[in-house]
């Protein structure tokens, strides 16, 4: 898979000039506080679930499939409410928020969906370019950033692939694209490398980075320790309906050692 590692890539398709600004950097933007969530008359899939994300931020989502990454990715992107609890996107109350203000606020938000949800009537480069016509991007405007972000995925030959002619991982790299294409405040991602090998994988995830450093905060859901032990950021760990956060070997403090006086 050709994707390129352009560090300058953001800066020169000019994502800044055609859309909002994004989050300041002391922006908080997603607090959870005792969130609980259970489906029907089940037991609760999420407890006590309590968090903050500030603007910039960048987090791995990680335990073992059927944890409730899923469930928790869902939470933040306004799918539904939680049971209990508080959650907080952007500043705005979610249990409060008026429905005619949802379609505002999942704006700011980009998501990459484990199972792609790409409009198969649409081609891939209509499928990519949606969030830029949504926005009341020009079309030309938008026709040189979809077909630049293309190339990033390294599918630059694929523009007019409808989605039951591609692969798995071509689904992915588009459903990476789409999500990306408009500079999301807020990107979360359900195993966007479930369909790449590990090479691609890291590739994709430094990808991310880069769009991270140019103010995006990410979180991303997966069940891949190998890969995610492979960068130095923190991680929002869920194991029996519990979250736990975890800091990177790097950040850790350093251990003083004490010697007994003779």
């Amino acid at each position: 898979m050709a994707i390129h590692a352009n560090a300058r890539f953001w800066t020169r398709i000019g994502v800044n000039a055609i859309l909002p600004a994004g989050a300041r950097r002391d922006e908080l933007v997603v607090e959870f506080q005792n969130v609980g969530l259970r489906y029907g008359i089940g037991p609760e899939v999420l407890r006590d679930i309590s968090f903050r994300l500030e603007a910039g931020a960048f987090r791995f989502l990680t335990g073992a499939s059927g944890a409730g990454k899923s469930s928790l990715i869902q939470l933040m992107y306004l799918a539904f409410r939680p049971t209990r609890g508080l959650i907080s996107l952007f500043g705005h109350d979610v249990i409060t928020l008026p429905r005619r203000q949802m379609p505002a606020v999942r704006r700011r938000v980009g998501v990459v969906f484990q199972d792609f949800r790409l409009l198969d009537h649409l081609s891939a480069f209509d499928n990519v370019a949606l969030p830029l016509r949504i926005a009341g991007v020009p079309e030309a405007q938008g026709k040189s950033h979809t077909e630049e972000l293309l190339a990033w995925v390294g599918l630059a030959d694929r523009l007019g692939a409808t989605p039951a002619t591609l692969s798995g991982g071509e689904k992915q790299r588009i459903a990476i694209a789409r999500a990306v294409i408009a500079k999301p405040e807020l990107l979360l991602a359900d195993e966007p490398t479930g369909n790449l090998d590990d090479k691609a994988g890291v590739r994709l995830l430094r990808l991310l980075e880069e769009l991270n450093r140019q103010g995006t905060t990410v979180v991303i859901a997966t069940h891949n320790e190998a890969l995610v032990s492979r960068f130095a950021h923190p991680r929002l760990h869920i194991e029996d309906g519990d979250l736990t956060i975890i800091q990177p070997v790097e950040s850790a403090p350093p251990v003083e050692l004490r010697v007994a006086a003779p």
